[in-house]
């Protein structure tokens, strides 16, 4: 069940801390590894960051040039076979960039996921025509059968939301004119608030909604982001570091630094402290729909 949940992502990202971690011990910097190498320093960027599955080969020259244990070698090289396993949205080819890859994999793997959206509503609650509009206008170079491919994608992803065995806690926060913009036209934004209410009801969904009477509050500032933790080992410790990732126009952005978990963790508490309760967003959403009906 672990490996249908987490794909490939986990183990790529483990590998390529554990290979910074022993570049590191040596003393060497990306550039001085890359040289010893002869790779690119954007290759060993991507690795260090699991963007990308490696061979053994490749992790047992590595730990060669760091001058790395022999059980410590042969451990990596062993994860590296890990690293091959295709996630089931790799079935979605094109539709799946690279930078996205590594985070739908995360999302699988995820225990509780921390989502501020400031002017949309998250692709985990979306309906088909909602993703549909915004995915269209995203990438108009794209025929209707890429769109498509991107759409069911986006759809595929929801099915974790109501995963039948150890479903994550989403804690969602949305600007009030996430609910306001009316994309797709007001049929399709008022389907898309009835989903959203819908969601909101799930015993491992809390939503909450800032007015735009809240003012100045951090997530105007710090922008949409998505805060992900994962299940604990048996010593107590998260299985992978707390994560960070805000999705750019061109590419994402991920952070797992402390310092950086930290000040996004309470910029979330300061949102969450100034939106409405769940009650009472609930019942905006509702009558924000009501409008779209008889607008």
């Amino acid at each position: 069940m672990a490996d249908a949940l987490t794909g490939s992502t986990v183990p790529r990202r483990q590998l390529g801390r554990y290979l910074r971690d022993q570049r590191n011990r040596a003393g060497l910097t990306v550039k001085d590894a890359a040289r010893a190498l002869e790779w690119s320093e954007a290759k060993m960027w991507r690795i260090e960051t699991g963007q990308t599955s490696l061979r053994s080969l490749d992790v047992e020259a590595m730990c060669r040039t760091y001058g790395s244990q022999a059980d410590i070698t042969s451990a990596l090289m062993s994860l590296a076979k890990e690293t091959k396993a295709r996630g089931w949205w790799q079935a979605y080819g094109d539709a799946v960039p690279e930078w996205l890859d590594l985070y739908v994999g995360l999302e699988a793997a995820a225990s509780r996921l921390s989502v501020y959206s400031q002017e949309l509503i998250p692709g985990l609650f979306q309906t088909e025509d909602y993703a549909r509009t915004i995915i269209t206008a995203d990438h108009p170079e794209e025929s209707a059968e890429e769109i498509d491919q991107r759409v069911r994608l986006r759809m595929a992803r929801q099915a974790l939301v109501r995963r039948s065995i150890d479903p994550p806690e989403l804690q969602v926060t949305l600007n009030e004119s996430a609910l306001r913009w009316p994309i797709g036209g007001p049929a399709v934004m008022a389907a898309q608030l009835d989903r959203l209410v819908t969601a909101s009801e799930l015993p491992n969904v809390s939503l909450r909604v800032v007015p735009f009477a809240a003012g100045l509050h951090p997530g105007i500032l710090s922008g949409s982001f998505i805060m992900l933790r994962f299940r604990a080992n048996g010593n107590g410790t998260e299985s992978e570091p707390p994560t960070v990732y805000a999705e750019l126009h061109t590419g994402a952005l991920y952070l797992d630094k402390p310092q950086e978990i930290q000040r996004y963790g309470d910029v979330f508490t300061g949102i969450w402290r100034q939106a409405l309760d769940e009650s009472s967003s609930r019942e905006l959403i509702r009558q924000i729909a009501e409008a779209y009906r008889h607008g």
